[in-house]
């Protein structure tokens, strides 16, 4: 088993950059880490992808040094199970409201003594059972706990969710966070901002690492300056369309 490089990084207080995949080619993976990427989430929350795609998506991602993440699509136990069984370097939960939604990832994602976690050592994740049986104290430590507080009853929950052991990020949704607000997808607006600012003072002074979504190079680099170290920077598809449209664009003016 590798060091989990990513939550090392996080640990030294590093900011990371990685896109959201919503292709299940992995040369599309392949490609995020040549060009310099930290990690990548697999997205089994929107889009097509599923858990056999997410694991040949994982096996691409560690072939080029590039950290995969999955994101489930919603805080199951068994879903969790399976993003981490995979072998990927971390799971993404979205939709965390309270302290104890925030504890039930823990849950599924941690084995016992920290959690209830199913073991099975032919899993990827166990090297398909040749990494023996003392393993779990080791994956626990090395697994990377995400969770998404997206709406306006998790931010009001904040103070308690971040008293939640093992979490690693607490990852501010700006779109969601947004709709709740009524103003949907207009995430520069100053209600929106500002709440997200809070906070982040409020994870980081309990220790935790901020993550969150933005497009664009400019909006990532004001939320690095307030402190956000995790930033999903864009998604496959959109990269994909904005680079198509720019060459279109060039050649018919």
């Amino acid at each position: 088993m590798r060091e989990n490089q990513l939550k090392r990084k996080l640990q030294q207080g590093e900011t990371v950059l990685g896109p959201f995949i919503n292709c299940p080619y992995p040369a599309f993976i392949e490609i995020c880490g040549h060009a310099g990427f930290d990690f990548a989430v697999i997205d089994l929350e929107h889009g097509p992808l599923h858990i056999l795609a997410a694991e040949d998506l994982c096996r691409a991602a560690d072939s080029v040094g590039l950290a995969p993440i999955v994101r489930v699509s919603k805080n199951d136990a068994s879903q969790i199970q399976r993003a981490l069984d995979i072998g990927s370097a971390g799971v993404q939960v979205p939709q965390i409201e309270t302290q104890g939604d925030a504890a039930a990832v823990i849950q599924g994602a941690k084995y016992n003594p920290v959690g209830t976690r199913g073991l099975s050592f032919g899993t990827r994740a166990g090297a398909y059972t040749s990494a023996g049986t003392n393993i779990t104290d080791r994956l626990n430590a090395e697994s990377l706990v995400i969770v998404h507080v997206e709406g306006q009853t998790g931010i009001e929950n904040l103070a308690q969710i971040v008293t939640v052991p093992h979490i690693d990020v607490i990852f501010l949704g700006p779109y969601d966070l947004s709709q709740s607000l009524g103003i949907p997808g207009q995430v520069e607006d100053p209600r929106v901002v500002d709440l997200m600012k809070r906070a982040v003072t409020t994870i980081r002074d309990a220790g935790k690492a901020v993550g969150t979504f933005t497009t664009t190079p400019q909006s990532a680099k004001q939320w690095m300056e307030v402190g956000v170290q995790y930033i999903g920077l864009g998604m496959d598809v959109s990269i994909f369309f904005k680079a198509c449209q720019s060459l279109v664009k060039a050649v018919r003016g």
